[in-house]
């Protein structure tokens, strides 16, 4: 199949992902205005993070003043899964397939590219990816960007209410999926209840909110994984 076909197929794909995309960022926008961001910054943000959790984390830590080593570990460890993802698509590219190739196709990785990308059968194109990105990524960072105008225009109770929502995103993802499997509801679980446990005892709670977030989501994968692995295929 032609270049330009494979560029096409992946807009199709990317339409409703941008879609999602422009209406879940202009609530991160809400969540960026609270953080003093502009319009601009916002954009630039988003279109160099294209992650909802990562973006959450960074746009909560630039809202508490914490360090810039504060923000660059946790957004690191909040969006290392891509690290996962891009390793493993790369592997779907025909071995002559140039390096910038790969590059800008890893840069572009999200959970639903991802996922529209790895059903492709057959070799992967990387006109597939870019033609998703095309969409997605401009709409993800729009939606930001008018998410900060519109926080700048609402008074603030509108904006607190607004930026609730997102909240309600995260309960969604995360709900579905646990009710299905309780290694993950527990992770969820002890999540919540170490979160707020942190926030409140001593010591602990002297801590940044980053560094907190940090500890927690290191420790609490890091302990999961060792009592509970995903099995391989082989051993299911």
């Amino acid at each position: 199949m032609k270049n330009k076909s494979v560029f096409l197929n992946g807009i199709a794909a990317g339409i409703p992902i941008g879609l999602g995309y422009f209406a879940v960022s202009f609530s991160l926008g809400i969540v960026a205005r609270k953080a003093g961001l502009s319009p601009l910054q916002g954009f630039i943000a988003s279109w160099f993070n294209l992650a909802s959790a990562g973006e959450y984390a960074l746009f909560t830590s630039i809202e508490q003043l914490v360090t810039y080593i504060e923000v660059a570990v946790i957004t690191f460890v909040v969006n290392a899964r891509y690290l996962l993802m891009s390793c493993a698509l790369s592997q779907r590219f025909s071995p002559e397939t140039p390096f910038f190739h790969r590059f800008f196709v890893a840069f572009g990785i999200t959970d639903e590219i991802f996922g529209v990308s790895i059903a492709q059968k057959g070799a992967l194109n990387p006109c597939y990816n870019y033609g998703a990105m095309a969409v997605a990524v401009p709409l993800w960072s729009i939606g930001t960007a008018l998410g900060v105008i519109a926080g700048n225009m609402l008074p603030q109770m509108a904006v607190d209410a607004l930026s609730v929502a997102l909240y309600g995103m995260f309960i969604a993802i995360i709900i579905p999926p646990a009710k299905k499997n309780m290694t993950l509801a527990a992770a969820v679980a002890v999540s919540f209840a170490l979160s707020w446990g942190f926030s409140v005892l001593p010591f602990v709670r002297e801590l940044s909110s980053g560094n907190r977030t940090i500890i927690l989501t290191v420790a609490i994968s890091a302990v999961l994984a060792y009592l509970k692995p995903v099995k391989s295929e082989a051993e299911n």
